[in-house]
């Protein structure tokens, strides 16, 4: 047990790859694979593109800054400031008393009008990849989607995702028995705290002296670092 050094941590993810073959990915593999969608209304504003300073916006920037995260399932470090496709983040996993260093990549941005079942949406978000290391293999996208003829906004969690090949029996085992559990509650998790957030939005988070920004906002660099085991270390 040590206290690793975030930042360099961080820095090294630009150099691993995803840990999948996307051609054997959704959707055009879909065996074996998690495919997941979470929708939650959020709210309305006046139909049409989205308000400046409005719900669509407010929740923009929660999602962006990763505020939505439980830090008692998921946490994140990443440079700042940056783009953000190609935005390298290090998720800090949380089971019990373990904790698992995971990378993973921002590789698509969205920002477009859809046709939805109720009508054409603005839909804007991100989604990021699973980096070599990582004890998952998929993608996961943030989505706030606005109905422009009703000014319904929705957050949607939209994902496929399976287990990585795992060198060690106990890390495999672990999973298989709490990692898909875990993965749901942090689903439900991130929608509820999302909304709440929405009543009473945090200061922007602020990079530490090295550059990071830690989300949630609150998370301290000692607590995020302190007694992470590096069994998942990314690149090992």
């Amino acid at each position: 047990m040590r206290r690793p050094d975030l930042a360099d941590i961080v820095d090294a993810l630009r150099d691993l790859p995803v840990n999948y073959d996307e051609a054997q990915a959704p959707p055009a593999v879909t065996a074996g694979w998690h495919r997941d969608r979470r929708v939650l209304e959020l709210g309305y504003e006046a139909p049409g593109e989205p308000e400046p300073g409005g719900l669509v916006e407010t929740a923009a920037a929660l999602v962006n800054n990763y505020e939505f995260s439980d830090p008692s399932i998921l946490r994140a470090a990443f440079r700042y400031p940056g783009d953000l496709v190609g935005r390298e983040m290090l998720l800090e996993a949380r089971f019990l008393v373990l904790r698992f260093l995971l990378g993973v990549r921002i590789t698509a941005e969205i920002d477009e009008v859809r046709s939805g079942p109720n009508g054409p949406e603005r839909v804007i978000g991100w989604s990021y990849q699973t980096l070599r290391g990582h004890l998952e293999q998929g993608r996961l996208g943030y989505e706030l989607a606005k109905q422009l003829d009703t000014g319904r906004v929705e957050f949607r969690i939209v994902a496929y995702s399976r287990r990585a090949p795992a060198r060690s029996p106990v890390i495999a085992l672990g999973f298989l028995l709490f990692g898909r559990r875990t993965q749901l509650r942090f689903y439900r998790q991130a929608l509820a705290r999302l909304h709440r957030l929405l009543q009473d939005p945090p200061e922007p988070p602020k990079p530490g002296p090295d550059g990071l920004i830690r989300a949630p906002s609150g998370v301290e660099p000692g607590r995020f670092e302190a007694f992470t085991l590096r069994i998942a270390h990314p690149g090992r």
